[in-house]
């Protein structure tokens, strides 16, 4: 198994053939925290005072490596130190006339010199690296309250997984068949073994979900029971969402969502809807929505707050009567969009052979005369005058006319 990392840094146990889609039936998958909290746990209750001697014996030992670390490394610096001094005191007694010599002796000194900065520094790093132990009484006195040494923030995971490697040899997650649990086999490092069998964490998801004995009363008043009176008997049976919060309609619609749970009929015997009376009556639902507003047809609001109609053949014709009675609106004509003797501008561009944007600079520059309409179009007085001033002036512009142009294009030879 190999540690994978989610995309919210939750890191789980994961069988390594996932990775290369060679998924069987037997691979397994577990959350780190599940298997982490067990065996710590299962560490210690299993810590005995001849375990926690063995415990501080091997923390002497941590001690007394670290000094040792420490000491050689104070020992590279002296060594270092010397050897630059006294590569120093040999370039200061030589002859400058030895420029030979003097060369040497100073690039011994340089390299002296940078030897005794890398032992500083190793140094350095040995004394930041080796953070200073409590005693040996500090350390028996932790050592009498293990787990609240172990949980403590100050105890880093790398201390912990030190713990444990001082007494377990290997974790192993073995098969089982309960999907809800994970079995867990531990080895000692004395030969002995020992099993466990933990819940799996639950998903945040999941554990916000509805109880179970909400979501079988839903089911099982849902289909006759509306959801503002479910929502009120779940209340005082003393049940709450998953969040803790009591039930109310919105929570019911959802639950029976989720659930696929019918809904009561919104509609009694002999009612109907607002689209099914429009859809008997061939009219508009705005038409229906009006007699009810005004009180020419009864209805009902339903607990979904739907509108429910009593119907019947009287009030069928009733009905009826009321959409035949009804005048039809009339709407005005619309205006003419031209008077006699005008045309519109797409009219003079067809009239001229030309394109409107040619109708409308002139429009712009005054060279022909146009006025607006009701609807905001271009209504143009036209006649045969008009109409022969705008070809003339067509014949005129070089831009209109090619044959008008007063220069020629120059022919590339």
């Amino acid at each position: 198994m190999r540690t994978n990392y989610h995309t919210d840094q939750r890191p789980a146990y994961e069988c390594s053939s996932r990775a290369d889609r060679l998924t069987t039936p037997t691979c397994r998958s577990v959350a780190a925290a599940t298997v982490d909290n067990a065996v710590a746990g299962m560490l210690l209750d299993a810590l005995t005072p001849e375990q926690v001697a063995l415990a501080l014996a091997a923390a002497d030992e941590v001690a007394g490596r670290h000094q040792r670390v420490s000491r050689a490394a104070e020992l590279a610096v002296e060594r270092a130190r010397y050897d630059a001094d006294r590569a120093e005191r040999a370039f200061c007694a030589c002859e400058p006339e030895n420029r030979l010599v003097a060369r040497s002796l100073e690039a011994r000194w340089e390299a002296r010199l940078a030897f005794l900065a890398e032992a500083e520094q190793a140094l350095q790093a040995a004394s930041e690296s080796l953070p200073p132990l409590p005693g040996r009484a500090e350390l028996e006195k932790l050592a009498a309250d293990l787990p609240a040494l172990w949980h403590a923030p100050a105890t880093s995971s790398k201390d912990r997984k030190r713990l444990l490697r001082t007494l377990i040899a290997d974790v192993t997650v073995l098969p089982e068949p309960d999907q809800a649990k994970v079995r867990i086999g531990i080895r000692w490092h004395t030969g002995a073994t020992d099993e466990l069998r933990v819940a799996r964490a639950v998903h945040p998801g999941t554990a916000k979900r509805s109880p179970s004995p909400a979501v079988e009363m839903i089911r099982r008043l849902g289909p006759v029971t509306p959801a503002a009176e479910l929502a009120g008997q779940l209340n005082a049976a003393g049940l709450a969402t998953g969040h803790g919060r009591p039930f109310d309609v919105k929570t019911v619609q959802w639950i029976r969502h989720a659930h696929q749970i019918p809904a009561p009929a919104a509609y009694a015997d002999g009612e109907i809807s607002v689209a099914e009376a429009a859809r008997r009556l061939g009219c508009s639902t705005s038409v229906v929505y009006h007699w009810i507003h005004t009180g020419q047809l009864t209805a009902r609001r339903s607990s979904g707050s739907r509108l429910c109609i009593p119907w019947d053949d009287r009030i069928q014709a009733e009905s009826s009567h009321l959409s035949r009675a009804a005048r039809p609106r009339t709407l005005p004509a619309p205006p003419s969009p031209a008077a006699e003797g005008e045309i519109s501008v797409t009219e003079a561009a067809y009239q001229l052979g030309c394109s409107i944007h040619v109708i409308y600079y002139w429009i712009d520059t005054g060279k022909l005369a146009a006025r607006r309409g009701p609807g905001g179009r271009l209504h143009i007085p036209w006649n045969d005058q008009v109409q022969a001033e705008c070809r003339a002036r067509i014949g005129q512009s070089g831009h209109l006319n090619p044959a008008a142009r007063k220069s020629r294009p120059r022919q590339r030879r």
